[in-house]
């Protein structure tokens, strides 16, 4: 059978107890293929789940993953690629033909397929869509001219619908005989004549439900519709809102076209969690299987950005390098005045954030939300003030540089905190991403007014 010899927790298990897939068995795989042996390969992996085994790629490094799909090409079904991480998938499927693609995209649901597809260069689109069925062509153009991150890209077009005029009976006959259905699905769509959806009924209602029941006496009229247009941040706002576990999606003409259900937005959800902490932070996509260039330059960027706010702020120093030089000890205090308030800012930026991405923070709050930084920042300010003052005048025996240091500590906490509250306002305002800039303002902030503060109180009060 094989040559290689299998460590005993490889043997035993594949998984550890966090449920990812153990070094040593990654190890031996990959052995294995290097071996030329392909049947060893396989009998480890054919217990994988399609995640696990979409895992297994991922944890693969970059010159082995070639010969490892080569050696599980049977295994690199849709069911996998639909689980793997954006850049491996995308960086498997160069190395697949346009038929190759196209099948595995036909076996998808639509919503799976697009993922796939959208990714590909122009020209690479327009092949696989060749090689693809009619009706599979049709339906993933269609997908494709919505908006990136819409609903009409997230939503899958395979769903179970029927009229309002059927009874009990007639949908479950329906149900049992349509092969094109959709096997994934847990509420039926009740449609009108001009296909506007009218209600839901749950698979479990149907069921206990006698046949000659009219389906309209049985479904549930209020339902949450999903414009097709509509951001996929604000659909999984709704979901999360009213406890969805799917949810119809509408044209413009109010016709059900698609629907997305809580699996696909439970991705969302953590894609658009993690993507506005490392928007915050300037690192780009964050993932650690992004190309190395594209990593640097989205890097490269923010850093660039940053240097010139800190020449701003060492602008601001040097307006009082007189002062300084008076006064040496204002060199070391001043770091400490600006290390607060920079920290204070991000805190109350954080929150800010998260309440405008969470639909928290409307304008109907405001108003409430910046009064309650402001008390926040007024505090923290008193209490971090007094504590500073207390210590320097216990290290310094200097009472001026005391109080000094005691407002500056107030000041700064109130710049800090309701530059952490109204840059993200203003910039939502203005329809820009409060994740991606708002960090930037915030530090300039921060910087140039602690500094000035704190400098120009020294200066005003002729400490020397």
């Amino acid at each position: 059978m094989s040559d290689i010899e299998l460590p005993p927790e490889a043997e035993a298990t594949q998984l550890d107890e966090d449920d990812r897939l153990k070094p040593a068995f990654v190890r031996a795989v990959l052995d294995a293929v290097e071996a030329g042996d392909v049947a060893a390969a396989h009998a480890l992996v054919d217990p994988l789940h399609p995640a696990d085994l979409a895992d297994l790629f991922e944890l693969t490094p970059g010159d082995e993953r070639a010969d490892l799909a080569a050696a599980l090409a049977d295994r690199l079904d849709a069911d996998v690629f639909a689980e793997m991480n954006d850049y491996v998938r995308e960086d498997l499927i160069d190395a697949l033909s346009a038929r190759q693609v196209a099948d595995i995209a036909s076996e998808l649901d639509t919503d799976d397929a697009v993922a796939i597809i959208e990714d590909l260069d122009a020209e690479d689109q327009r092949e696989v869509l060749r090689a693809m069925d009619a009706d599979d062509r049709a339906a993933i153009e269609e997908a494709l001219s919505y908006p990136e991150e819409s609903a009409g890209r997230l939503m899958q077009r395979e769903l179970a619908a029927v009229p309002e005029h059927w009874t009990v009976g007639d949908t479950i006959d329906y149900l049992r005989r349509a092969e094109e259905l959709t096997t994934d699905f847990w509420e039926v769509y009740v449609v009108d004549a001009a296909h506007h959806p009218v209600g839901t009924c749950a698979l479990s209602w149907i069921l206990r439900t006698s046949r000659q029941v009219p389906v309209a006496e049985v479904m549930k009229r209020e339902q949450t519709l999903i414009p097709v247009d509509m951001d996929q941040e604000e659909v999984a706002l709704r979901f999360q809102k009213y406890a969805l576990i799917s949810a119809a999606v509408v044209d413009g003409a109010g016709r059900l076209v698609g629907m997305i259900t809580v699996d696909d937005v439970v991705h969302i959800i953590q894609q658009e969690a993690g993507e506005d902490a490392l928007k915050l932070s300037g690192v780009g996509d964050g993932d650690i299987n992004e190309p190395l260039m594209s990593t640097i330059r989205s890097r490269m960027w923010w850093l660039f950005i940053n240097l010139w706010t800190a020449i701003l702020a060492a602008a601001v120093v040097a307006l009082f390098q007189g002062t300084i030089e008076r006064l040496v000890t204002l060199a070391v205090l001043m770091g400490i005045v600006n290390g607060m308030g920079g920290n204070a800012a991000t805190q109350t930026m954080a929150v800010t954030v998260r309440a405008l991405a969470t639909n928290q923070l409307t304008s109907s709050n405001t108003w409430r939300m910046i009064g309650r930084e402001w008390w926040i920042a007024s505090a923290n300010g008193l209490g971090l003030g007094v504590l500073m003052a207390i210590g320097c005048q216990l290290v310094y025996h200097d009472f001026w540089l005391s109080v000094v240091l005691f407002l500056a500590m107030v000041l700064n906490s109130l710049n800090a905190g309701l530059s952490g509250v109204l840059i993200p306002i203003t910039l939502d305002r203005f329809r820009i991403d409060p994740a991606v800039t708002s960090t930037v303002f915030v530090t300039t902030m921060t910087d140039v007014v602690g500094f000035f503060v704190f400098l120009g109180l020294a200066t005003l009060f002729h400490l020397h």
